[in-house]
């Protein structure tokens, strides 16, 4: 049985592949929440999916039973599934992966998602991520946006990927992305580590707003921003009844502040530069004082 089954191949205009999954690059399900919303916003239809057999251990990632009309019993495995769709307003299709981190075989799964990629001509693949952060729910999801290729990085206006250390299945996509020569870039939302059970809409519309924002299309996330709102209403409430949360979010809401005000101030490569200029001025105000005193 092949590990990826495609009903059919649809012929696509400059298609751009986002993936998220549920799991350790999900926090919040902030990530996997926008890529649902894309999928609605865009109208898109499944076409693809990868089978879960040699891909999981159900020890960990166990199926779900359910009930069809409160009779039949259905197994629902885990699921990586693809659409695609036209982006409203734009001449380019979208392909969404939305699926849940695998356990095993992590490159022949980057190289199954990579593979259809270029199949279909996909142009360029960003991920969404949502990771649990020392950020405040009465305030703007902060996003980073990053890409290795540094003629991505100046053309979307990303930053140099820095990150060392432990990665998921997002991180072994983006490398298979590279072995494969196609360009990639990664969003991800921070999502308050202390509502970290709670689904959050205010991360999933952070990142459909970077996302239609990367891409230059329109996107009407008002259905998301409303939803927002609720939660921080809700997240408030919960707050409020205990004394020492409330304290700690307020530390966070001034924390956040001040780091707002100081991307005013100068960068740090301005600041060394000006020290270095200062330093330098000094030795030559010395070295003449100096020279006259002889």
């Amino acid at each position: 049985m092949s590990d990826l089954r495609v009903e059919r191949l649809p012929a696509l205009t400059k298609p751009v592949l986002v993936a998220a999954f549920r799991g350790w690059n999900d926090g919040g399900q902030g990530a996997s929440l926008a890529a649902g919303y894309l999928a609605k916003a865009w109208k898109t239809a499944r076409f693809a999916e990868i089978n879960p057999e040699n891909f999981y251990d159900f020890q960990a990632t166990r199926p779900q039973v359910s009930l069809v009309e409160g009779e039949t019993r259905r197994i629902d495995w885990p699921d990586n599934a693809f659409y695609h769709g036209k982006m409203t307003g734009s001449d380019r299709d979208a392909v969404i992966l939305l699926g849940v981190e695998p356990n095993l075989r992590w490159r022949t799964f980057g190289e199954l998602v990579t593979g259809l990629a270029g199949d279909l001509g996909v142009e360029l693949v960003i991920t969404l991520g949502s990771l649990l952060a020392d950020v405040p729910h009465t305030r703007p999801a902060p996003v980073t946006g990053s890409a290795t290729d540094p003629q991505l990085v100046e053309q979307l206006g990303l930053q140099a990927s820095r990150y060392e250390g432990p990665t998921g299945i997002v991180g072994v996509l983006h490398d298979a992305c590279n072995q494969a020569g196609l360009a990639s870039a990664s969003l991800w939302a921070a999502v308050p580590h202390y509502v970290s059970l709670a689904p959050s809409p205010r991360a999933a519309y952070a990142l459909c707003e970077r996302l239609a924002g990367l891409l230059d299309v329109p996107l009407d996330t008002s259905e998301l921003a409303e939803a927002a709102e609720r939660y921080s209403e809700q997240v408030s409430e919960a707050v409020a009844a205990d004394e020492e949360t409330a304290a700690y979010v307020e530390e966070l809401e001034q924390r956040t502040d001040a780091i707002e005000e100081a991307t005013e101030l100068p960068s740090g490569d301005t600041l060394a530069a000006e020290l270095t200029r200062f330093l330098r001025e000094r030795d030559e105000e010395t070295g003449e004082d100096a020279a006259r005193e002889q």
